[in-house]
């Protein structure tokens, strides 16, 4: 299942922000590892994680780049209430990824 491109724009004007855990994954087109990190979560988001996924080409989200203070893609951003609680810069495994996802924090 192919993870959903969100906007910056489309980010900040949602009208309520689920209290659910959503998680972002900061890309840009041409990163292979930001393709490689994106195939991982598809395979963890199939295995049954409780957390809402979606991307979001960073050079098109400069609020959230500056706010979050991102600093390289990719960049995995757990949130939880719409706050930021967990960066990952390194996606280790699946495994990693599906514990990760699986009980933010």
């Amino acid at each position: 299942m192919a993870i959903a491109e969100m906007s910056e724009e489309a980010w900040f004007s949602r009208q309520a922000v689920p209290a659910d855990a959503e998680a972002i994954l900061f890309h840009t087109p041409l990163c292979g590892t930001c393709r490689i990190a994106e195939r991982m979560l598809e395979v963890a988001e199939a295995a049954g994680i409780p957390t809402k996924l979606y991307k979001m080409n960073i050079a098109f989200a400069p609020r959230l780049r500056e706010s979050w203070r991102i600093a390289s893609v990719p960049c995995l951003v757990v949130l939880r209430d719409g706050h930021p609680v967990r960066f990952e810069y390194a996606m280790h495994s699946v495994v990693h990824l599906f514990e990760v996802l699986r009980s933010p924090s």
